[in-house]
C-alpha cells in the first residue's frame, strides 16, 4: 500500500490510543453506540449469535441491517473530541474483538494542488488502496482477523454538495469517487469502516450524508460533563466539591457569552495553563484558577454558512 496517501497510520492495541480513547470522558453515549456499532459492522456474527438466543433462529430483522453502509459521520463544533474519538475508538474495537484494526487517515493531499482530476485520483488511489488492503484480510470462516478504517478528517472540504452552483467540475468528480468507493465498500462486504469528521454538516453532499449508518453529533459539555472532568483530573489536588461547582460555571455560558468550554478548551489550554501559572513554587490555588476560567474566553462556536 502506498503510504503516502495517508497522514496517519495506527495499528490497534495501541498503549497510547487506549489512553487517549479514555480520556475523553462526557463522551460516555456516544462512545457506547459508536464501539456497538462498530463491533456489529466488522463482525456480524455477534447479531446472529443475539437473533439465535432470543429467537432461536436468524430474524428476518438482520438482513436490514447487512444492507447498511460501512459510513459513520462525526458532526459538531470545533474542539468537541471527533477527531481524538475518531483516532483512537478503534483500540477499544480491537480490544473487545480481539482483533487487529488498522486506522488510515487520509492525507490533506487528498484535496490535491488545484490541477484538473488530481483531486479525483488521489481519492480513487486511497480507496483502492484500502480496498485491496481489505481484501487480503484472512478470515476464520465468518469470523475476521483485522479490520480498517479510513478515517477523513474536515470531510466537508472532500464531499462537499455537488448541488452548490459555484462547485467546480473536478470538485463534483471528486466527491463521485468518494461514493464510489464508499459503495464498493459497501457490496463488497469488506471490514472497513469510513469515518468523516466535519463541523460543517449541511455543506456534505446530501449522496453521502444518505449513505451514513449513523450521524453521532458532538456537542460542547454541558454543567454535570464539565464537572465530571474537573473533577477526574483534579481529584488529587485537594480540590473542595464547591470549587469544581464553581470552576464548573466559570467555564460554562456567561453573561455575554452563551457557549461555554469545548473539550479541548479544558483539556489542552485551561489545565495546562493552570499547571504554568503556579509552577515552580506554589500549589494550585482554586480560586485564582476560577478567576483564569473567566478571564480566557473559550473558543467560539463554529457558525456554518452558505457557500
Amino acid at each position: 500500500m502506498s503510504l503516502d496517501l495517508f497522514e496517519t497510520v495506527i495499528e490497534f492495541p495501541d498503549a497510547d490510543a487506549k489512553q487517549r480513547y479514555g480520556n475523553l470522558v462526557g463522551l460516555d453515549d456516544v462512545k457506547t453506540r459508536l464501539i456497538k456499532q462498530s463491533r456489529l459492522l466488522f463482525n456480524p456474527l455477534l447479531l446472529m449469535e443475539w437473533s439465535k438466543k432470543h429467537y432461536g433462529k436468524e430474524i428476518n430483522l438482520l438482513k436490514q441491517f447487512g444492507k447498511r453502509p460501512p459510513l459513520f459521520i462525526f458532526s459538531g463544533d470545533v474542539g468537541t473530541g471527533k477527531t481524538s474519538l475518531a483516532e483512537s475508538f478503534g483500540d477499544a474495537v480491537a480490544r473487545q474483538e480481539k482483533i487487529g484494526v488498522t486506522l488510515y487517515r487520509l492525507s490533506l493531499k487528498a484535496r490535491g494542488s488545484g490541477t484538473v482530476g488530481e483531486m479525483t485520483k488521489l481519492i480513487s488511489s486511497a480507496f483502492g488502496a484500502i480496498l485491496e488492503a481489505g481484501k487480503q484480510i484472512e478470515r476464520r470462516g465468518k469470523k475476521i482477523e483485522n479490520a480498517l478504517i479510513l478515517m477523513i478528517d474536515e470531510a466537508d472540504a472532500l464531499a462537499q454538495s455537488r448541488e452548490l452552483s459555484q462547485m467546480h467540475h473536478e470538485d463534483r468528480a471528486g466527491v463521485n469517487a468518494l461514493i464510489r468507493g464508499i459503495d464498493t465498500i459497501s457490496t463488497e462486504h469488506l471490514p472497513i469502516l469510513v469515518v468523516m469528521c466535519t463541523n460543517r454538516l449541511s455543506s456534505i453532499d446530501p449522496a453521502v450524508k444518505r449513505r451514513a449508518a449513523m450521524v453521532f453529533d458532538f456537542v460542547r459539555p454541558n454543567d454535570i460533563q464539565r464537572q465530571f472532568i474537573i473533577e477526574e483530573n483534579f481529584q488529587d489536588s485537594n480540590i473542595t466539591k464547591d470549587e469544581i461547582h464553581a470552576l464548573s460555571k466559570a467555564t460554562g455560558p456567561l453573561e455575554g457569552r452563551d457557549y461555554g468550554y469545548t473539550y479541548s478548551d479544558l483539556m489542552q489550554r485551561l489545565f495546562p495553563n493552570i499547571l504554568i501559572e503556579f509552577f515552580p513554587d506554589n500549589p494550585i490555588n482554586f480560586q485564582r484558577v476560577i478567576e483564569m476560567a473567566k478571564e480566557n474566553a473559550p473558543t467560539p462556536p463554529f457558525k456554518e454558512h452558505a457557500d
